[in-house]
């Protein structure tokens, strides 16, 4: 039986195997047999034209080599945008995808990244702005999995005016917003991103008036993502939000925020309106007195702390017991540690919330059923917290809203049995 012509490319090598893999959906049923049908060798990177393909890791359905950097290039017709769909990814998974990983781009050179995946949650459809895509996966010396197998197709794009969103804001204040808003839901199948640049000495604050996009527990599907700086970089991901709450307000490292905004090609909701405005940096505190419980409030995320040589050299010892503590801190949380960077002497860190005992003014922002908040710890060392790790977190909110952790306040590692002791504590009356 020939290859079908729907699903080859040239050079390209096909097998026949004994069981149907991939599942049906993806093959047309005049080209199945009962017990056997075609797939494809996939090899590492290429060249694609046409109206729609497939695309797979090399080596797929088998474990893809280490060591490699594979490069796909996809070109549809002219007038028409890509659409890339994921329909199985299986990659060494990691919180910031820093090992092996599939970058997409809308475009080949020099294009908007759409999104950077691993482990195996597969994200919504992605569309480029244009008739080009690139897919790169990267793989280090380690690996365990299948990798990834994908569909495109060539897809109508939404008319400029009331669809086109997205652009570059340098006005001291401004809104954004979705297509369509607020007259009627935001279309499928759109990317927005709004790079927002502010004076050098200027930070950039951001809140959300309305806010209505597609609800998943892990927003894989449509969903907004903030970054500090001009390029899409994990690392740098304020946080990425969905669902029909708006998310607490945020406010930029340095005076420069990338908001992207992805629809997939399935449902559609609301969307959202939001407005940001510049403000002057304010000056770090340059002393914290080591004896006192409260030390002087951090004033901006962009400002490099410094604290004194006191705080920070004192013995690092816990000191006391959950119920000693419990009082005296602004908030208790649960939490697993998801991002631990050091900047400066202190450690910036994203908390995966698990429990909320004590929230004071501490900020959460929520994605889905997934709540978490960032955490200052002043000197980097004292306590010593390691990413993946749970914790118990007792300390005070800064006027930020994030909480912050001084060599003096309460943190210990987290168990099961603590549950019970933080539950009747949470009941306590201080």
């Amino acid at each position: 039986m020939p290859a079908p012509s729907w699903f080859s490319r040239p050079g390209e090598v096909w097998s026949l195997c004994g069981t149907l893999h991939p599942p049906t959906p993806l093959l047309r049923p005049s080209f199945c047999r009962t017990n056997a049908t075609f797939i494809p060798t996939f090899t590492c990177g290429g060249n694609i034209t046409g109206e729609s393909g497939v695309i797979g890791s090399q080596g797929y359905p088998g474990v893809y080599p280490p060591n490699t950097k594979c490069v796909w290039r996809i070109t549809v017709p002219d007038g028409k945008v890509v659409a890339l769909s994921f329909r199985f990814i299986d990659l060494e998974s990691d919180n910031l995808c820093r090992y092996d990983y599939v970058d997409v781009y809308s475009g080949h050179v020099s294009g908007q990244r759409l999104g950077r995946f691993c482990g195996t949650f597969k994200p919504g459809a992605l569309v480029s702005t244009g008739n080009r895509m690139l897919l790169q996966m990267v793989s280090d010396a380690n690996t365990a999995g299948s990798g990834f197998l994908a569909v495109f197709s060539a897809a109508h794009p939404h008319e400029r005016g009331d669809q086109y969103c997205g652009g570059r804001l340098d006005k001291p204040s401004g809104t954004f917003k979705t297509p369509n808003w607020p007259e009627k839901d935001y279309p499928a199948g759109v990317t927005c991103s709004w790079h927002i640049v502010a004076p050098k000495n200027q930070i950039i604050e951001v809140k959300f008036e309305k806010f209505d996009v597609e609800r998943d527990n892990y927003c894989r599907y449509d969903h907004v993502s903030i970054f500090n700086g001009a390029e899409i970089n994990d690392a740098k991901r304020i946080g990425k939000f969905c669902g029909d709450s708006p998310p607490a307000p945020v406010v930029s490292d340095g005076n420069q925020l990338l908001i992207q905004f992805l629809s997939d090609l399935s449902l559609t909701a609301d969307g959202f309106i939001g407005h940001y405005k510049f403000r002057p940096k304010k000056n770090p505190p340059t002393t914290v007195p080591p004896t006192t419980t409260t030390s002087q409030p951090v004033t901006s995320r962009s400002i490099t702390l410094k604290y004194s040589v006191a705080l920070c050299q004192q013995k690092c010892k816990r000191r006391g017991t959950l119920e000693s503590n419990y009082c005296s801190s602004n908030f208790v949380i649960t939490g697993t540690v998801i991002t631990a960077v050091m900047r400066g002497g202190s450690m910036y860190a994203t908390v995966s919330i698990i429990n909320v005992y004590k929230e004071g003014s501490l900020v959460i922002q929520q994605a889905g059923k997934t709540m978490s908040t960032k955490i200052i710890i002043l000197c980097k060392k004292c306590p010593f917290i390691r990413r993946g790790l749970n914790y118990i977190f007792m300390g005070q909110v800064d006027e930020e809203g994030r909480g912050k952790i001084a060599p003096h306040h309460f943190v210990m590692a987290f168990k099961t049995k603590n549950q019970k002791g933080l539950s009747v504590l949470k009941n306590k009356q201080c």
